[in-house]
């Protein structure tokens, strides 16, 4: 009887390039479509009082392209969005995440993303991303990760493909650092995140804020960024906060809610990420701004 061969971190890392290339597949049928007018969404009146909602095709081909192409590349329990209700230690999901930085998208802009996280749930029965992918169609970049392998970026140029290591900044204080925040469409929790830049202000050299949350989470895993917060982000967001959460953890950055708990992956979260040197700092500015017992409790 053949011997089943152990998993390594190079595995894992083979199986992420496997999907990357896919990601970037699929990446390109939703820049065509960017570059397309014609193919791009109004924005919905449902909900307006919450802010604008945009419906995409493109959200619905890419998942049908990627749900048909991953099936044949490695064994996996299911997609995360479909996963039955009780899930056993070692069963993994695939989550495909829709267009991270639909506005962005809209409006033509190039900071946009594709992404794919595995899950795996662990012997407490919780779930933990293990591979991370993070793909800019309209930036030429794929960020990719996986567990135990480190991280890497990968840079498509008329050239060639030039690959790095991923490593964060090694910044040490608030004074003179780079950071970037989110802010929803929601006034409460857009207010809550200016609050927090407002207060900050005169110590960072500078304050970003471009998006979306997989990419401002991966240019604090190179360095770009010395931290990123945002607050109350969605299950929607989801697909998005595990592909890049992957590539922080894989180049030794830190990633936790506010409060300093670890991330809930079937509940809303507030997110800060850092190069791991300046988080007990800006916590500080965080802590300021606590959720809502309310909304604490959902």
């Amino acid at each position: 009887m053949e011997e089943t061969r152990e998993e390594t971190p190079q595995d894992l890392r083979n199986l992420a390039l496997k999907v990357a290339g896919l990601l970037e597949e699929a990446g390109q049928h939703a820049l065509h479509d960017q570059l397309n007018p014609r193919n791009l969404a109004q924005p919905s009146t449902e909900n307006a009082d919450r802010g604008p909602r945009y419906k995409l095709e493109v959200d619905n081909k890419i998942m049908r392209f990627m749900s048909a192409r991953i099936a044949g590349i490695a064994h996996f329990d299911g997609f995360w969005t479909t996963r039955p209700a009780e899930s056993r230690p070692g069963q993994r999901y695939w989550y495909i995440g829709k267009i991270d930085g639909v506005i962005n998208y809209v409006r033509r802009m190039s900071e946009w993303t594709v992404t794919a996280a595995l899950f795996e749930f662990g012997p407490d029965n919780e779930p933990k991303p293990i591979i991370g992918i993070v793909h800019a169609p309209a930036l030429g970049l794929t960020y990719l990760a996986a567990r135990g392998a480190g991280a890497v970026r990968i840079h498509k140029t008329a050239v060639g493909e030039k690959r790095d290591k991923v490593v964060p900044s090694m910044t040490s204080s608030l004074d003179g650092s780079v950071l970037s925040y989110g802010m929803s469409f929601i006034p409460s929790e857009s207010q809550r995140a200016l609050d927090v830049a407002s207060s900050l202000a005169g110590r960072p050299a500078d304050i970003k804020r471009v998006g979306p949350v997989s990419l401002d989470l991966c240019k604090v895993a190179d360095g770009t960024y010395d931290a990123y917060f945002e607050p109350m982000l969605h299950v929607w967001d989801i697909a998005g906060i595990a592909a890049g959460t992957v590539v922080v953890w894989e180049a030794q950055g830190t990633l936790s809610r506010w409060d300093g708990e670890r991330i809930h992956w079937r509940h809303d979260n507030d997110v800060v990420a850092s190069n791991g040197l300046i988080i007990r700092e800006l916590q500080h500015y965080l802590q300021q701004y606590p959720w809502l017992d309310s909304i604490n409790q959902r």
